[in-house]
């Protein structure tokens, strides 16, 4: 029998061997006297996030889904291209099964030359539908950054960068394509999915008109996450039809109907308008409007590469899960339409406020289930990941639309971001587009999917 004092021995041996092995892979430390990428600025993520917002706005097949989708794969190969050189913050390539990110030399690294050629890689192949005009901007604003880091580093250090960005971008890629339902859906949001087939039952959703007259994205609920688990794919259920006048439905009816009849007041057509998003060509799409918020905040707090790429990657993940969620949970629940209940029990000759000044087109309802709503799942994981980085009371007024002409884009102002998510969210209300429990489930859930993408494991 083997002595005490050698088991004693054996105790320690393991203890001390324990402390120098890693728990999970560790990424390769950059090189001694190399810039730490918080070092530098963030508006090499910012400038290629502003060129992102403005080619989305143009892109058919894209919202609510693909878009979201595309910028949590740009946002993970920037974030996982520049981590080793983020000391306090976890590489998450080990989460994912099939993810294999290349492995960094131990040399120096130029951060925003190697963002710029991962960005701009992906880009291309994002958006490869996108027209001349358009790709040609994406290789500009390469060149752009290509002639300014040739001028602070070496050829052999600009050079390096530049291929390990285009390596990891390669790999992301390479990852984006095994998720068969995902990738290139931009190119069928329709698929083969026969609304009628699933219409059951009085309360059932179908399309309204004007409209394509189709369900979009049926099968989205299909697509990888990054934080939100299987179990959690499915949102609370909604109200029980009932065509009762003194049910809750009904009362939910009944506010939809006041609210813009006859008209919208001044304020809520603002709030209505400014949240809108929801017209290709003419805003950027729903969940892509928390990226051009996070721009703001990038700009007004001047913060450092590392932190715009923290929260880029926390947003890219959250508006993704948010649509995979919402979406999945929209085709299970299958909940019709404010005016579809209202033109069938109110008042048959009831429109939603929803104006497309592009084509003229009036009450305009979007093509596919009420619950819960996108817009608010959006806005409140997207809400939630910003308070998380910047702040739950986080004052911001927003300026998304100031400029715009064609509806009401005065600025507005916040207390916090989750004030943000919780008026974008009642702003479909008096839209005409949603009940309050579409509105008020979104935000829910939203805030949750957002809570799933701040709990991994980012810091070491």
């Amino acid at each position: 029998m083997r002595s005490i004092k050698y088991q004693i021995f054996l105790v320690l041996a393991v203890i001390a061997i324990g402390m120098f092995v890693p728990a999970c892979k560790d990424v390769e430390p950059f090189a001694a006297g190399s810039k730490a990428v918080k070092e530098y600025d963030y508006k090499v993520v910012y400038d290629w996030n502003e060129l992102f917002v403005e080619i989305e706005r143009y892109a058919a097949g894209y919202r609510p889904g693909p878009a979201p989708r595309a910028f949590a794969y740009i946002t993970i190969a920037n974030y996982e291209a520049c981590v080793s050189g983020m000391p306090e913050y976890n590489s998450i390539q080990n989460l994912y099964s099939g993810l294999s990110i290349p492995q960094i030399e131990s040399k120096e690294y130029h951060w925003p030359t190697v963002i710029n050629a991962s960005y701009a890689n992906l880009m291309r192949r994002f958006f490869v539908a996108a027209t001349p005009e358009r790709q040609a901007k994406i290789n500009s604003l390469e060149a752009q950054y290509e002639a300014n880091s040739k001028l602070e580093v070496s050829p052999e250090v600009f050079e390096r960068s530049r291929a390990y960005g285009v390596a990891v971008a390669d790999a992301v890629w390479a990852y984006s394509a095994t998720d068969a339902v995902g990738h290139d859906h931009y190119l069928d949001p329709f698929g083969n999915y026969d609304w009628q087939v699933h219409y059951k039952k009085a309360g059932d959703w179908k399309p309204t008109t004007p409209g394509p007259g189709k369900g979009m994205f049926p099968d989205w609920g299909q697509v990888r996450t990054f934080a939100l688990p299987s179990s959690a794919k499915l949102c609370r259920p909604p109200l029980e039809y009932d065509e009762n006048v003194n049910s809750k439905l009904y009362a939910q009816a009944l506010e939809v109907y006041a609210q813009n009849t006859p008209t919208l007041s001044y304020e809520d057509e603002w709030v209505g308008e400014f949240w809108s998003d929801d017209l290709l060509n003419l805003t950027f799409s729903p969940p892509v409007r928390w990226i051009a918020i996070a721009d703001q905040v990038y700009k007004k707090e001047e913060c450092s590469l590392e932190t715009a790429l923290f929260c880029d990657i926390k947003m890219g993940m959250s508006i993704n899960d948010a649509g995979v969620g919402c979406w999945n949970s929209k085709y299970y629940y299958n909940v019709e339409r404010p005016q579809t209940y209202i033109n069938r029990l109110i008042d048959a000759n009831w429109k939603p406020a929803l104006y497309n000044p592009l084509t003229g087109e009036e009450g305009v309802t979007p093509s596919f289930p009420a619950y819960p709503s996108g817009h608010s799942t959006f806005g409140a994981a997207g809400a939630e990941v910003l308070g998380s980085v910047f702040g739950y009371d986080y004052s911001l007024t927003d300026r998304c639309h100031e400029t715009r002409s064609e509806f009401e884009g005065t600025p507005r102002t916040f207390g916090s971001f989750f004030e943000m998510a919780q008026e974008n969210a009642w702003s479909r209300v008096p839209l005409g587009v949603h009940f309050r429990m579409d509105a008020e489930e979104g935000v829910h859930y939203g805030t949750r999917i957002g809570r799933y993408v701040n709990e991994l494991p980012w810091k070491k």
